[in-house]
């Protein structure tokens, strides 16, 4: 892990900030990477939002503040990112209806996914979750995140999150049940 105020002087320095930029990119780009995967699915389009993720990033360095640590404000970049990628995609795609089975065909069809069928149906599980309740999954499932760091990340409350991940899981199993 990084020596987030070592870094954050270094931001904050212009004769550094290259290096130190580099080394957010290199010690947080695989973890994004993920965390966008689970959303927008395809290998390609996260690749997309994960340079994204990192061009506003550098062209917010001036706006971090270092209220929270360097990980929550890009995680919160990359989840804005991820969700209006995706929202942008359905205006575009003009898929109204069947969004789920759209991203499932397409997780299907990547030539990077090697899961099984079981893993199919969890990610086509989350896809039919809110964006919102969908963030939340992903950052405790799969980044067993604090709740409190998720807060700092999507600027809701403790317990909203609780609530939002016990629906989530309720969800889910509910489509398992279903899907049985």
């Amino acid at each position: 892990m990084i020596d987030e105020a070592r870094i954050i002087a270094q931001l904050k320095d212009e004769s550094q900030r290259d290096k130190a930029f580099n080394t957010l990119v290199q010690e947080y780009q695989e973890v994004l990477y993920w965390q966008i995967r689970r959303l927008v699915i395809s290998h390609d389009d996260t690749d997309d939002v994960l340079q994204n993720t990192f061009m506003k990033a550098w062209l917010a360095l001036d706006e971090f503040r270092a209220e929270s640590k360097i990980s929550s404000w890009l995680f919160r970049i990359a989840i804005n990112e991820s969700l209006g990628f995706l929202e942008k995609k359905k205006r575009t795609a003009d898929i109204i209806s069947g969004t789920s089975e759209y991203l499932s065909q397409q997780l299907l069809s990547d030539p990077y996914f090697d899961g099984d069928e079981t893993q199919a149906l969890f990610q086509e599980a989350i896809d039919l979750l809110p964006s919102k309740q969908k963030a939340v999954f992903n950052l405790k499932y799969f980044q067993e995140m604090k709740y409190e760091d998720m807060s700092q990340v999507l600027g809701t409350s403790i317990g909203a999150l609780k609530a939002s991940y016990h629906h989530a899981v309720k969800k889910i199993t509910d489509f398992f049940q279903q899907n049985d």
